[in-house]
């Protein structure tokens, strides 16, 4: 009940409003000093110029605009109505504003009932705008984008949003255009790069073609952890036919990712299209119960001693670069930073007829920052 009244109150106000002003009699507005003033001005106007106080062009102007208020004055003192037309007028702003105060209170409920939507709950504004209407259809919101980079096309977060819509239409080309406005206009990052590389392989029917592998070449020296990139190099080399370098390109993605990756299935499902195992040896269950039961410094042990037996086990069988991939980050886990970085050294001679293994080597000692 009190909101009504409120409501109640703001209406009339709303009407005392509109209500005051047409029921006021107008009043005349006196104009015979004003026309006096702009007389003696248009005097002093030509004294000035026949002195030479002002120029030509500048006294003419001013004639010009003390002219004009002149005539305006003038015209105020002149009758502007009659006394019928006066009345005339009363009366019609009279019924207007009996009209407007019937319509006011009255004729906008009424509408609103009848065009509104009183039953439906209500919504913030902003969940109205972030939330599309059941009967837009994502052609339509894709125009409105598309319109409002027509107007604004140095809207990098525009182009960033339009782009994977592109992809997910079928629109390649479009989303390669897309991916490169965002580099040219957000500036360069790995994701952006590997981004762009995947919008390329999917305009070219998924082949990792030489542009696209340059691309995501490009990612991965800005972030040697760029998974996506990472993948797709793999599916280049894949490609190409070495497939035991896409394993190993895969492999060491699974072994660098982190707790449940969301990509991670998806490499596993093309390591098995290989017929390449994903499995990382590691401890069994007996061995992590143990471990739970453990000591801090008996645990260290336990690891320092599995961690020397992966060593040993690589002097034996060098050429696995996985094994030395583990080897170097497990030290670096550690704190053995130079026992990290003695490892990446035997890795390299022991990978040296190997270039591309060697390359892995170098991005993870890069990445975990241990360089000499």
């Amino acid at each position: 009940m009190i909101l009504w009244c409120i409501f109640a109150v703001m209406t009339a106000a709303a009407v005392l409003a509109v209500l005051w002003p047409l029921g006021r009699r107008r009043q005349k507005v006196g104009g015979g000093s004003d026309v006096a003033v702009y007389k003696d001005q248009l005097e002093e106007i030509d004294r000035d110029r026949a002195t030479g106080l002002i120029g030509d062009v500048e006294a003419e102007a001013a004639r010009l605009e003390v002219s004009r208020r002149l005539l305006a004055a003038a015209e105020k003192q002149r009758p502007t109505e009659s006394i019928v037309a006066t009345q005339r007028g009363l009366r019609l702003r009279r019924v207007a504003a009996v009209a407007v105060l019937l319509i006011l209170p009255f004729g906008a409920p009424a509408l609103y009932l009848a065009l509104g939507s009183p039953n439906i709950a209500g919504e913030p504004a902003f969940a109205r705008v972030k939330t599309p209407q059941g009967g837009e259809s994502i052609a339509s919101l894709v125009s409105q984008v598309e319109a409002h980079l027509a107007q604004d096309p140095n809207d990098a977060t525009g182009w960033e949003l339009i782009a994977p819509v592109y992809l997910k239409l079928g629109r390649f080309d479009d989303a390669v255009a897309a991916r490169k406005k965002v580099l040219a206009l957000g500036g360069e990052t790995a994701k952006r790069r590997a981004d762009l590389g995947e919008a390329e392989v999917a305009a070219a029917n998924g082949v990792v073609t030489a542009e696209a592998k340059a691309t995501f070449e490009r990612a991965r020296a800005l972030d040697p952890h760029e998974a996506k990139a990472g993948y797709f190099l793999g599916l280049a080399a894949e490609q190409d036919g070495n497939a035991d370098a896409a394993g190993s390109i895969w492999r060491t993605l699974l072994a660098e990712a982190p707790p449940n990756a969301p990509w991670a299935g998806f490499v596993r499902a093309a390591l098995a299209r290989l017929g390449q195992t994903t499995t990382v040896p590691g401890p069994s269950a007996n061995d992590v119960a143990a471990a739970a039961k453990m000591t801090d410094d008996q645990r260290n042990d336990m690891i320092r001693g599995m961690v020397a037996g992966l060593e040993s086990r690589l002097h034996d069988n060098g050429a696995d670069v996985d094994g030395w991939l583990r080897l170097v980050r497990a030290y670096a886990v550690l704190g053995d930073r130079d026992k990290a970085r003695n490892a990446a050294a035997e890795a390299r001679r022991a990978l040296a007829d190997h270039p591309e293994e060697i390359k892995r080597v170098d991005d993870l000692v890069k990445g975990l920052g241990i360089e000499s």
